[in-house]
């Protein structure tokens, strides 16, 4: 059994003429929580898809906890979950009743399924809102809500696409540290899927920097990172900053000579 949670191997993505991902390979370990930081537009939805099998690759291959996330769909149930930028709460429910739906689509016997919510809402500090609706919750609560229904299910790999994107800093960096220290006591892996710098330095252990097409530029680990530069963060941020704007200018050069040749 391989170690790795995720394998891409040499996958292309091209829809028509437009080449969204490029010769991309990388593992990702089991454990690990590692993210997908890029521009808008380099990749990092496409990538997203590929590998919650709601897209095949053009070419190359895909493997989630050892399947084909496209062919083997039903394998991989109850082993991914995900949590989103919106928290897409089911608003007739409650919070603690959010928090059940996964259970209840894998036939979690109903007391369990109880006392795993309410245990996942004290991890994000809503133990005193599970009878609340998400109309009567702030839009961190929701959040959190999504978050716990997220970790509930047990899941050996959690998505997170943008999940604090929509959130205020302060709301955000709480929610993050929550985040780390739920993945830390429950081992599970994580790729978070961001366009923030700082974010992707501070909750992940490995960053991938993406161009576009989507492909890396950067392979960094993220806590050497913080020792190194914790206390002068803003010249690293800088340099990553700079590493995918230039990578877009000589795209947008490289396409623009073929354009002109063609």
């Amino acid at each position: 059994m391989s170690p790795n949670i995720i394998e891409v191997n040499d996958v292309s993505v091209w829809f028509g003429d437009f080449n969204a991902v490029s010769d991309l390979s990388f593992s990702i370990s089991e454990g690990s929580r590692v993210a997908i930081l890029g521009r808008t537009g380099a990749g990092k939805s496409t990538l997203l898809n590929l590998l919650v099998g709601n897209l095949e690759p053009t070419s190359g291959t895909v493997r989630v906890a050892g399947h084909d996330p496209v062919r083997e769909r039903r394998e991989l149930q109850g082993l991914l979950s995900m949590a989103y930028q919106s928290p897409r709460l089911l608003p007739w429910r409650t919070a603690r009743e959010n928090v059940e739906v996964g259970m209840e689509i894998l036939r979690v016997p109903k007391a369990e399924r109880r006392e795993r919510a309410e245990h996942w809402l004290r991890m994000v500090h809503l133990d005193n809102a599970g009878d609340r609706y998400p109309a009567q919750l702030s839009g961190g609560m929701r959040q959190r809500t999504s978050l716990a229904r997220a970790f509930a299910i047990g899941p050996r790999l959690i998505f997170l696409d943008e999940s604090f994107s929509a959130l205020d800093e302060v709301t955000a960096k709480g929610l993050r540290a929550d985040f780390v220290t739920m993945s830390e006591e429950s081992s599970v892996s994580a790729v978070i899927v961001t366009h923030s710098i700082e974010e992707a330095f501070e909750i992940a252990d490995r960053v991938l920097v993406f161009g576009r097409p989507a492909r890396i530029l950067g392979d960094f680990d993220a806590a050497e990172v913080r020792r190194k530069h914790g206390d002068n963060f803003l010249p690293f941020r800088e340099h990553i900053h700079q590493m995918m704007v230039d990578a877009e200018k000589a795209d947008a050069e490289a396409e623009a000579k073929s354009l002109v040749e063609s």
